[in-house]
């Protein structure tokens, strides 16, 4: 597969995904993902997508500023 945007190569890597909720911040760290060695552009797999909803919906209830969650231990 080529990068969308410049058409580099696309390898396997591992990614920090951060999204806010209710002014907190949710950090989920070792997303596999896959990204371009040309530019850096990231690509997550729509079964990412699903586990990162499904961990940022448990992390909701726990919620303090700050959440920081290894996507392999909480997928």
């Amino acid at each position: 597969m080529a990068c969308f945007y410049c058409k580099g190569t696309i390898e396997n890597a591992t990614t920090t995904y951060m999204t806010d909720y209710e002014n907190c911040y949710i950090i989920i760290k070792n997303v596999p993902c896959e990204k371009c060695s040309q530019c850096g552009e990231e690509y997550l797999s729509g079964t990412t997508l699903e586990k990162i909803e499904r961990i940022v919906d448990r992390v909701k209830t726990a919620l303090t500023e700050i959440a920081i969650v290894d996507f392999t231990q909480a997928a």
